[in-house]
């Protein structure tokens, strides 16, 4: 049963760290509640202590009228402090935000300006018409923020098309009419070339030569800047976001430069050949472009409840412009980024999506009309025998989903372990390893896009490339597109991840199409070899029976829904970017069954793994769990309290010197325990420099938490004083500090016999930040989201029982293959060079970056997060966090 006295209105889950001493860091609330509200807390059963019952007095001894006398002085106080307690939280790194709190103080300050404005135009006369209009902006102000949001995230896109469209081709050759053109626009209404566009060189070697240099030069450029300039530039992004959006703060993840640089060395990454995509960082770029164009509107400023709503419907404009698909955009954030989804946010969303693709189509990038290159129409159906090969396919999907993330999750680890101070050169390596690889192969070569392109269409209507559609080459394209699905599943593998803006969408989305194209030409050359058989009866005469571009099209679906786990929105996705409602049923048969089969090897796609991977406090509304066990056993009972009455300023000050803990229940002493509030440690700190700053406070002035007793002993008078202020304190010699309107009066509650189960959903769906358990008015301990998680990790160790040693000792053998490789090339150029180049250290020459553990294995003296390493629950506290691997954070 729960034993609470008022379900409280809390934020979303909060920050989670660790002491110096090792105790958890309680997490901070912000009080804003109003005495009455400290009523309804304080004054319930009878049975409880008598200081319990005076404190309840005290709260509602004043009168209505003396409560109508302070009130507009102390809502405009109490405004300002929230206004500065907000203004000092900004700035406080991996710490989480009060939701529901937040909520609620936009709620009070509404009911602040309706009554501020009641009567104005009566009383003001021809100057009250200024007031209307000031409140019709304020009232739409939402509507244009996210038109300005969604017209920058449409102009971004289409810069960022044109310019990746460029460098890709600047690779394989340039146009002698004009420089700055792509070889389809240079060539534009040719197939197969046209005389405009030259290669480099007509020598073979040549041209391989500089396709690497180029590669090479992109990414070692996109590297430099992300690690120069915006280190939070690098990756996807959407794990990140998805915690933001649900309260973590991470300074900067957000910012204008995470923008700049994301925009700038998005392009370069992909240009280079790396195997990654922009779906993913699109999402990134538009959130960033929504939170810095919102700054600007003191609505949004300071408002994070506000602001969620604002990054929520950026999420799905960046999906939008990215797959050219407004409602897959909207359900993608529905189901995937978004917590907390209202109806109000997904109309947002909605309407950032239409504004963003209608400037997308307005720019016309591609000068097709297409919003993505991709962008195909089938005007042929499908026969119900080839639903045997639609499953499998999507068999396929779900099987690439498991594969990819199991050992991409290891080449993090290994990445974390000894790759993090090597991450420009691990980026050009693989950029260089890429392209050797790649150029020999015809779908390798060529933008993932772009290869996306030619494997969709039809063999009809003169669409070839190289021969794909030519009977006489079927089985050698087969071998070519085997072979370019194997070596892009490896590149993505050890790619995603590296340093660059980086997305896994798109490359899945070749994989798979190129996967889904060999199986369309294999059942086609399996139809013609047996044109009557009964298996194809259903096949019409003289029409071609079986397209393989749809196979291509619904591969490309099935390994995006397995390697996200996501399924109405890539239907949604799929439709829009054919526009073939014949198509909606085979698309659904592939993505139910990539689901199926991917749920069987784990739950979670690769962002949901990679926020497990990298620590991040995030308890995903999706997992389901049974422990079986009250919340008593995963609370934490070493806690530091404070009394309401007693301590000396000096006192708190030494407490909040000696640990890091983010806040401290209020109880009546510590000897009767009985629970009587919370305080933040943010809003103490703030008290007491508050009241250092307005008055000359003694360090041995005696601190309250609830009004002093000197007021309590006139509480049954009409004409009560009002609390000692920090403006009184110079009157009364510092003497007496009053806290009061500090705390939280109503932290919530629970009883210690609660599940496990119901405290977690508790923290999904209410969102506080420290949840008290009490028995019987008496505090017994707390329990935060990290408590939840630590035993949710204990308890999946104990059920699935695994030693990571032999993975520890691999990777280990690995980076000493890796060294002495390196070693070798080093000596070979320092002797080449006679000793004019040197690469790094030259072997027999240690580098002191780096440690030997007792094992014998050099490793980052970091400790990583992953495989083979002690699990736990990133927190702001680290000097370097590697849950996020900033080298500058």
């Amino acid at each position: 049963m729960f034993n609470m006295y008022e379900v409280t209105d809390k934020g979303i889950a909060r920050s989670l760290s660790t002491s110096d001493n090792g105790h958890e860091d309680e997490p901070e609330v912000m009080n804003s509640r109003s005495p009455s509200s400290a009523s309804l807390r304080l004054s319930q059963p009878s049975r409880r202590p008598s200081s319990i019952r005076t404190l309840s007095q005290r709260f509602s001894a004043l009168s209505a009228t003396e409560q109508g006398q302070h009130e507009a002085v102390a809502s405009g106080a109490d405004h300002q402090i929230h206004e500065e307690i907000e203004e000092i939280k900004r700035y406080e790194d991996f710490t989480t935000i009060d939701w529901v709190q937040d909520a609620a103080r936009e709620q009070l300050r509404r009911k602040a300006r309706r009554k501020e404005s009641a009567g104005f135009f009566e009383r003001e006369g021809g100057r009250g018409w200024r007031r209307k209009v000031w409140e019709s902006y304020d009232a739409g102000q939402g509507w244009i923020v996210v038109s300005l949001i969604g017209a920058a995230i449409g102009l971004n896109a289409a810069f960022l098309n044109i310019i990746t469209e460029w460098l890709s081709d600047i690779k394989l050759g340039y146009c002698t009419t004009a420089f700055y053109l792509n070889e389809s626009f240079c060539c534009w209404g040719a197939e197969n070339g046209c005389p405009e566009w030259h290669r480099w060189s007509s020598i073979w070697p040549v041209n391989y030569t500089l396709y690497i240099l180029f590669s090479i030069l992109f990414s070692l450029t996109a590297a430099t800047l992300v690690k120069s300039f915006a280190p939070y530039a690098a990756g996807s992004g959407i794990s990140e976001i998805k915690c933001i959006i649900a309260g973590f703060v991470m300074k900067g993840f957000l910012g204008f430069w995470t923008l700049l640089i994301k925009s700038i060395g998005l392009p370069l990454a992909i240009a280079s050949g790396l195997s990654v995509g922009k779906e993913g960082p699109s999402v990134h770029y538009a959130v960033c472009t929504g939170n810095v164009i919102s700054r600007f509107f003191d609505k949004y400023k300071r408002n994070a409840a506000k602001t969620r709503e604002i990054l929520s419907a950026c999420a799905a404009a960046g999906v939008a412009v990215a797959f050219g698909s407004p409602i897959g955009g909207v359900l993608f954030s529905l189901e995937e980024m978004s917590s907390y989804f209202p109806l109000k946010t997904m109309w947002r969303s909605y309407f950032c999506a239409l504004v963003a693709t209608a400037v997308l189509a307005a720019m016309n990038p591609f000068r097709t009309g297409q919003l993505v290159m991709f962008q195909v129409k089938y005007d042929r159906s499908w026969h119900f025998f080839e639903i045997i090969f639609f499953i499998i396919l999507g068999i396929f999907g779900g099987l690439y989903g498991a594969f990819v993330i199991k050992w991409n999750l290891r080449a993090q680890a290994f990445r974390k372990n000894y790759l993090t101070k090597y991450a420009i050169a691990e980026a050009t390596f693989l950029a260089a390893a890429t392209a050797i690889v790649a150029y020999p192969n015809m779908f390798l070569r060529i933008d993932m896009t772009e290869s996306m392109e030619i494997l969709f269409l039809e063999c009809e209507g003169g669409h070839d490339y190289n021969g794909l559609c030519d009977r006489k080459n079927r089985w050698s394209m087969v071998l070519s597109l085997a072979i370019a699905t194997v070596i892009r599943m490896f590149f993505v593998i050890i790619s995603y991840g590296c340093k660059v803006p980086a997305g896994i969408f798109v490359p899945s989305m070749a994989i798979g199409a190129s996967f889904g194209r060999m199986v369309g030409i294999m059942v086609q050359a399996l139809h013609e070899s047996f044109p009557n058989a009964k298996f194809f009866s259903t096949c019409e005469p003289d029409v071609p029976c079986i397209t393989p571009g749809t196979y291509a099209f619904l591969g490309a679906g099935a390994a995006l829904s397995g390697i996200m786990h996501i399924t109405v929105s890539v239907v949604v996705i799929m439709f829009e970017l054919t526009g073939a409602l014949t198509y909606i049923l085979p698309t659904m048969i592939v993505v139910g069954v990539t689901k199926a089969v991917s749920d069987r090897f784990g739950k979670g796609g690769i962002a949901d793994r990679m926020i497990w991977f990298n620590g991040f406090p995030f308890l995903d509304n999706k997992e389901e769990h049974t422990f079986g066990v009250p919340v008593s056993h995963v609370m934490t009972t070493k806690m530091k309290v404070l009394p309401v009455s007693g301590l000396a300023l000096q006192d708190i000050e030494a407490i909040m010197a000696e640990n890091k803990f983010q806040g401290y229940p209020l109880v009546e002493s510590r000897n009767s325990n009985v629970l009587l509030g919370y305080i933040g440690r943010t809003e103490l700190r703030y008290a007491i420099d508050r009241a250092q700053r307005e008055g000359r406070v003694s360090p041995n002035a005696k601190c309250f938490f609830t009004p002093p007793a000197s007021s309590a002993t006139r509480n049954s008078s009409t004409t009560s004083a009002p609390p000692i202020t920090f403006e009184g304190i110079a009157a009364s010699s510092g003497a007496i500090v009053d806290f009061s309107r500090f705390i939280d009066p109503t932290p919530l509650a629970v009883h210690p016999r609660l599940p496990l189960e119901t405290v977690m959903e508790l923290f999904k769906k209410m969102g506080p930040r420290v949840i008290l358990i009490e028995y019987r008015g008496r505090l017994s301990g707390l329990v935060t989201v990290k408590d939840c998680l630590k035993y949710q990790f204990k308890v999946e160790a104990q059920d699935n029982p695994r030693d990571d040693s032999a993975l520890a000792e691999s990777q280990a053998r690995l980076w000493d293959l890796l060294n002495r490789a390196g070693g070798s090339l080093t000596d070979i150029a320092f002797r080449l060079s006679r000793g004019k180049i040197r690469i790094g250290n030259r072997r027999g020459q240690q580098d002191h970056a780096w440690e030997t553990t007792p094992s014998g294995d050099q490793r980052d003296n970091r400790s990583p997060i992953g495989p083979g390493s002690r699990r736990y629950v990133l927190d702001g506290t680290e000097d370097v966090d590697p849950g996020v691997e900033l080298d500058d954070q």
